[in-house]
């Protein structure tokens, strides 16, 4: 289903088959095809075709198809006590930050930060590690994040334990102030964004750190951000950015990690408990599914 903006069909119909090929059986939502302005149909649409894929028995997971805009838009509208009644898979990320924030919160159940199904899977450059993460959802998987992914840069050291939280930075930052405000007190922190320059990238931090958001944090993870490069000159450069956010805090902090707008993306169960150790530079995240 889509509940942010219309997904290209041709691309999505191409991704369905890396989800057939896993062995699923493939239901599209009522609405997919609908478009409302930059919405995939009007927000009575988006949501009933949300809420009857969590009342369906027959359905085990929810592959949100493109991220965009407008999921925030149904967040107070959503049954919150038929997704506890009915728990299941829901994977995506990018604009269903806010959804992955506001269902952990309401239900404290695990939800999926993983590769979207119109915008990644499509891909002719999908990657074999981005397809291996959807494995998870098959058996009990622990996962660990080292550098052979890709190479990690610690701006805090220590060794920290919590709940893994967070998504989208600019989807986090539009959370404070409401009722689905993200709470990261002793959690595991993570954010990623996309399009961003550094000076908008240091509004949201100055955000985050005015809302008490960055001292209350066990640790930091700081994601993929694409396509960031500043387009004014002169500009600070982003990791001068996160240095000055991230080097006075007490808790540990790494950036570098593949998790985001990137291939390879390194798809990660929001909510489950996770350890971060700077000295090894590994992360651990237990198991998303039982």
């Amino acid at each position: 289903m889509a509940s942010a903006s219309p997904p290209n069909m041709e691309k999505l119909r191409k991704s369905l088959r890396f989800l057939k090929n896993n062995g699923l059986k493939v239901k599209l939502g009522k609405n997919i095809r609908n478009t409302y302005g930059y919405l995939a149909g009007t927000d009575i649409e988006r949501l009933e075709d949300f809420h009857c894929m969590i009342a369906d028995p027959t359905i085990k997971a929810i592959f949100f198809a493109k991220g965009g805009y407008g999921t925030g838009r149904l967040a107070s509208c959503i049954d919150y006590e038929l997704i506890s009644k009915n728990p299941k898979i829901i994977w995506g990320y990018s604009d269903i930050t806010y959804l992955h924030t506001a269902i952990r919160q309401s239900t404290n159940l695990v939800t999926f930060h993983g590769p979207m199904l119109e915008s990644d899977v499509a891909r002719d450059d999908f990657d074999h590690l981005s397809k291996d993460m959807f494995n998870q959802l098959f058996k009990r998987t622990t996962l660990r994040y080292s550098e052979k992914i890709a190479a990690l840069n610690v701006l805090v050291e220590g060794k920290a334990s919590g709940k893994l939280v967070g998504g989208n930075l600019s989807l986090l930052t539009s959370t404070l102030g409401t009722p689905y405000e993200i709470d990261v007190k002793g959690n595991i922190l993570l954010i990623e964004d996309v399009n961003e320059e550094p000076y908008r990238v240091d509004s949201m931090l100055n955000q985050l750190k005015y809302a008490n958001k960055l001292t209350k944090a066990n640790g930091i993870i700081v994601g993929d951000f694409a396509n960031t490069e500043p387009k004014r000159s002169p500009s600070l450069q982003m990791e001068e950015v996160f240095q000055h956010y991230f080097s006075s805090l007490t808790c540990p902090v790494m950036t570098g990690f593949k998790i985001g707008h990137c291939l390879p993306h390194f798809a990660v169960p929001l909510g489950a408990q996770t350890t971060m150790n700077t000295e090894n530079k590994l992360v651990t995240i237990e198991p998303g599914v039982i």
